[in-house]
């Protein structure tokens, strides 16, 4: 055997918290026992927590680094490698890239650049220059014309290990109260009165004429590829129903406690976003993902826009009475499940080694370390 290994560690497992030592075989963890080792050379992790690698599913956190203002367009590697970072500190491994593919305005900034950021996370996935293992999650707005011309522009770029459908058309889904849309979009682009009018009502029509087609486009290419379906902003029963005959596996940002319960008990892993369980509610006004916490049914929680906001409202759940082995699997082992990552989101023997030393300070949790594949990355 050979490697570093960690001792005087709470070991994060995937039923129970025990105070042990983890030894490391290479890239892999070899040994996971309880008590504490004098094997020279061990970590000593001075009593802190030691969890799986977080594991993010849907964060556009790249487009931030992208676009870090209005109007300004940071060069494409670079914001990668700025992105990576954070999320790396964050004590993420492993992250899927949500790009979205397809846009409500005309050619939007997200479009011109799509191209470019699947570009930029190939050519550095075959350098190894990133201290996270990026993947994609291509985000589908399903009234885009252009939907499937720009889909099939990045899905050969780099590892597509999830598929999500969105339709943000006002009236529905998120955009249920149609005040919100309005207020959202205004605000985002500065519409008067009768400019709101005209997108609003652009909106709807392209909903109405490329929604249905692009959706069975989207969901034939997942069932083909084996790729992970994800619906989004589900409202209602219907809207599970149809999530279920498409043959989704995650139920992301349900708006509703009624969409979670029927997805839950539809099978479907239910997705919710740390921002809104930190600041302790939606920023759109829909349910609150601490509610769902509290009716017991989240599966699986999302960094978002705020890499750091995974660990925190992971233990933010803890410090509300949820077990820790249950409130890590969320940002763990149910993400890494959940899009067929059977390698890694645990601490067992034969699995890979990403690790993420933690210390609570006053309940807030602190990345001391981070660990990809046993190499030391944060």
């Amino acid at each position: 055997m050979t490697g570093i290994g960690f001792t005087n560690a709470r070991l994060v497992l995937s039923a129970e918290v025990i105070d042990g030592t983890l030894l490391l075989d290479g890239e892999a963890i070899a040994r996971v026992e309880a008590g504490g080792s004098q094997v020279p050379g061990l970590l000593d992790c001075e009593g802190d927590y030691l969890l799986p690698g977080l594991v993010e599913l849907h964060t556009d956190n790249l487009e931030r680094h992208v676009s870090p203002r209005p109007g300004v367009h940071w060069p494409i590697r670079a914001a990668l490698l700025g992105h990576d970072a954070e999320v790396a500190a964050a004590g993420i491994t492993t992250v899927l890239d949500a790009l979205a593919v397809g846009y409500m305005e005309d050619e939007g900034v997200r479009s011109r650049h799509l191209a470019a950021m699947a570009e930029a996370i190939a050519a550095t996935r075959l350098t190894g220059l990133t201290r996270a293992e990026h993947g994609l999650h291509l985000r589908c707005e399903i009234g885009c014309r252009d939907l499937m011309r720009l889909f099939d522009s990045v899905a050969a770029q780099a590892p597509v290990h999830l598929v999500s459908i969105m339709d943000h058309a006002p009236g529905q889904r998120q955009y249920a109260d149609v005040s919100k849309f309005r207020l959202y979009y205004q605000g985002k682009y500065r519409f008067d009165d009768a400019a709101m009018d005209a997108f609003e009502a652009a909106c709807l029509e392209r909903s109405a004429r490329w929604g249905a087609a692009n959706r069975r486009a989207v969901v034939a290419w997942a069932r083909r590829e084996g790729v992970a379906l994800a619906s989004h902003d589900d409202a209602t029963a219907e809207h599970i129903a149809e999530a279920v005959a498409d043959g989704a596996v995650l139920a992301e940002f349900p708006t509703t406690v009624e969409a979670a319960r029927n997805a839950r008990a539809a099978g479907l892993k239910v997705l919710m976003g740390a921002p809104n369980l930190v600041r302790g509610g939606s920023h759109s006004g829909n349910v609150a993902t601490g509610d769902l916490v509290q009716a017991g049914l989240l599966d699986l929680l999302s960094s978002d826009y705020v890499p750091a906001s995974l660990l925190q409202g992971a233990f933010q759940a803890v410090a509300a009475g949820v077990p820790v082995p249950t409130a890590v699997g969320w940002v763990t082992r149910e993400a890494a499940d959940a899009v067929g990552l059977a390698d890694r989101g645990r601490l067992a023997p034969g699995l890979r080694a990403d690790l993420v030393r933690v210390r609570l300070d006053d309940g807030l949790p602190v990345v001391r370390g981070v660990w990809r594949a046993g190499r030391r990355v944060a």
